[in-house]
């Protein structure tokens, strides 16, 4: 084996490791902020259809709040049982 194919196989692999941290990131960030988001964008749809989106706006402000509350409390080993998983 070559040395252009050892690092033709190591920019391969750091180039997987970087995908993987983006595509966890965004897993959390939509875990987090799912339901917000898709609440918006149906109270968008409704708004721009004529119809009346004020439960949708409800709920994505309730949804909003959750996700404010759950992304200020600590979360670790030791409180794992206080419903942070």
């Amino acid at each position: 084996m070559n040395t252009r194919n050892k690092s033709r196989g190591q920019g391969m692999t750091e180039y997987i490791i970087i995908v993987a941290l983006v595509a966890v990131a965004a897993i959390g960030t939509y875990t987090l902020l799912g339901q917000t988001l898709r609440s918006q964008t149906a109270g968008l749809a409704m708004e721009i259809s004529g119809q009346n989106a004020q439960t949708a706006i409800g709920q994505a402000q309730t949804t909003a709040t959750s996700s404010q509350s759950n992304a200020n409390q600590r979360k670790g080993l030791d409180n794992y049982d206080l419903g942070n998983h």
